[in-house]
This record gives C-alpha cells, structure tokens and sequence, in this order.
C-alpha cells in the first residue's frame, strides 16, 4: 500500500514556533460591540480564514469573544480563569474592545465588568481583567477608537473618568514578548485592519514576522502612514480649489466638514467592506475618527475645519490657475492630429522609399510603357 504523501508546499513550510495561540477578546470595556461586528465583515483576512486553519504558517488559532461564541456562562470564562492561573498552555493575544473606566473615582459599585471571581463571588472588573491578564499575554491590541484613545466614551463631560488602554497600562508599557500595546482605531475599526493587524502578530508568534511597526501613536505604520486624504478620490478637486457647497456633490468635501487632509487613516484606498465604501468615496465626510483627540477636537461635527478656509482660500488662488492651464491643456489634447485623414497623400512627415508615386522601389519594378505598344487589357 503506498504510504499518503504530504502536499509539497506543506512538506517544505515552516513549522510555527508555537502550535497553538489563543485570543481572548474582551468586550467589556464602555462601547457598543460595534467592533466585534465590523470583524465579522473583514475578508483580507477573514476572522474565519485565521480561526479555521486556512491561512500557511498560522498556529492553531482559539478565538474567545462573547460576541461571536457559541459557548455561555462559564463554558466560556473557563479560558479566561485558566489564562488567569498560567494554565491555558498556550500564549494568548489580549483584545480589549471599548474604553477603559477609571474604577478609583467612586466609592462603590463599578463602571464595567465581565464574569465572577469564584472567591468573593463579585463581578470581575474590566480594570482588573487588564490587570491580571495584561502581563500575562504575548501582545496586547486595542481595538477600536475607545480602547485606542478614549473615544466619545471619553469626552469632555463624561462621568466616568474613562481613557484609552495605553492611558490606563501606559504608552512605554511592553508585554512579556517585549511588544508594546497596538492601537487600531476607528468608530468601529475597519474590519480588514484589524484582522490583517491579528494576522500580523500571529505570524510574529509564529516566528515568522518582525515585531510590528508602529507610528508614535502606537497605530500600524502601513495602515495608518497617509491620511485620508492622500488615498482620496476626491483630492484632486481639492487641489484645484473646486469644492462642494452641498452634500451629494463629487467634488471636495473640505469646505462643508471633511477633516480628510490632517486624519490617519485608509479607509479611502482599502474601502470599508470587500474594497467598496469608506467615509469620503460615498459622499460622507471624514469626522477623524481613528485620531486620539476624537471627538472632542473634531466638533461640531459638519462645520468647516478650522485651518480648512485658510488653505482653501490659499489654494484658490493657485487652483484658479491650474484649472485654466489644464482646461487648455485639455482642450488641444481633445483634438487629433491633422494628418489622420484619407487620400493618396501621405502627410504625416514619413517619406516612403519602397512604395507609393514617388517609391524608388516600386518604381524600379514598373515596366516603362514603349511606344506603339498595344496596353495588354486590349489584346485579344
């Protein structure tokens, strides 16, 4: 009986360095369960792609979010007890979806919790899931602009004192692997962004990726490098000072509330779900979401940007120019060229020596007429 032979390319990959991640994702900090959702539209990588098995190199990957399990009441905190007493058996990916209460700032009760301590029998805060697993896990990811930075959660005004998780662990903080916390934002998170980040650092625990890049925010360098308004397909219209007066117009938003030109972000080139959407594409205007100063320094939402009527206003002046220079531009490269024309004249600058009237060639091969000769169409 022959033996069963292995798939070339399984037989030469890399065998990961550890066979088994687990990802505890928590969803009780303050926010809407919007980010579990959006996740569950990602396709570059989908979240079923990286659970089930379907992408090389990946460990076995155990996803544990209360929206998306199957599994109930303690069925489902067993991971989270057993991570908590060293005794999941595998290195775990902490999510934390949603801001982060200041629990010091009251006397009693508590802001957000998730499950039971089995011995005061008290819910378990979210503040002190974070303390307990936090310097446990191999990353730590924030999810979502209320775990990244705060959020609306966080605005001015709010009872609750909450902040973003690097506010509440701190910005130099580092897990065990040495990683710092990594901050995707977003009102909710693009759902490709976050799965392509999960990826990212599952591929790390797999020692096959360098530690992540991240900006000074602690964002994603390749996701979150260029704003908005540099993937924008309506930044053309923008440098030419033609700007929308009105929603529904295809021109720059700027003038009527887009913050696009100083917000990292990409939802203008990757689009929201399957490449289709994103704020600005479908005629919304970018409100700065995934910034750290959301919302807050972004409203009233829908009025002119500050600086934006002082560029627009500069720009008008060298965009007057550049529209009349382009409309002339345009104008004579609608034209084409006069010698694209019938007739027996060649008038596009080429000289023929092989053929045609004056061709040297042919004219060689043409019998000259003799003389009284009778033209062989006549002959009988």
């Amino acid at each position: 009986m022959a033996e069963a032979t292995v798939p070339h390319g399984r037989a030469t990959q890399k065998e990961p360095a550890v066979k088994e991640v687990h990802v505890l994702w928590i969803t009780a900090g303050l926010s809407c369960d919007g980010d579990s959702v959006s996740v569950t539209a990602a396709s570059q990588p989908s979240i079923e792609d990286i659970v089930m098995g379907a992408i090389p190199g990946l460990p076995k990957v155990h996803l544990h979010n209360p929206v998306l399990a199957y599994e109930v009441g303690d069925d489902f905190m067993k991971y989270w007890y057993l991570a908590d007493e060293d005794r999941l058996g595998a290195p775990f990916v902490l999510v934390i979806e949603g801001s982060v209460p200041n629990e010091e700032i009251k006397s009693e009760g508590y802001w957000a919790a998730l499950g039971t301590d089995k011995r005061t029998g008290q819910p378990i805060t979210t503040c002190e899931w974070i303390d307990r697993l936090a310097p446990k896990a191999f990353a730590v990811v924030a999810a979502g602009t209320c775990a990244t930075y705060g959020g609306i959660h966080a605005m001015a005004g709010n009872p609750t004192g909450c902040m973003g998780l690097a506010d509440y662990l701190g910005w130099k903080w580092r897990s065990k692997a040495g990683l710092p916390i990594v901050n995707v934002p977003g009102c909710p998170v693009q759902p490709d962004n976050m799965t392509e980040t999960l990826l990212y650092l599952l591929y790390h625990a797999a020692g096959l990726a360098p530690i992540i890049p991240l900006d000074d925010q602690l964002r994603p360098t390749w996701l979150f490098g260029k704003t908005v308004h540099e993937g924008c397909d309506r930044a053309g219209y923008y440098e030419q000072a033609d700007f929308a007066n009105e929603y529904g117009s295809p021109k720059c938003l700027v003038r009527i509330g887009c913050w696009g030109p100083v917000v990292n972000c990409n939802v203008t080139k990757r689009g929201w779900m399957a490449g289709i959407g994103g704020c600005p594409n479908v005629g919304g205007i970018c409100i700065g979401c995934t910034m750290p100063g959301f919302p807050d320094k972004f409203m009233p939402f829908m009025d002119e940007p500050p600086g934006a009527s002082v560029s627009s206003m500069l720009i008008g002046m060298y965009g007057r120019l550049i529209r009349r220079l382009r409309g002339i531009t345009n104008t004579t490269v609608n034209k084409e060229t006069k010698w694209r024309h019938r007739g027996r004249e060649l008038t596009t600058g080429y000289h023929p020596t092989s053929y045609g009237p004056n061709g040297s060639a042919l004219a060689s091969r043409t019998p000259a007429p003799t003389e009284g000769r009778q033209p062989a169409a006549d002959r009988r």
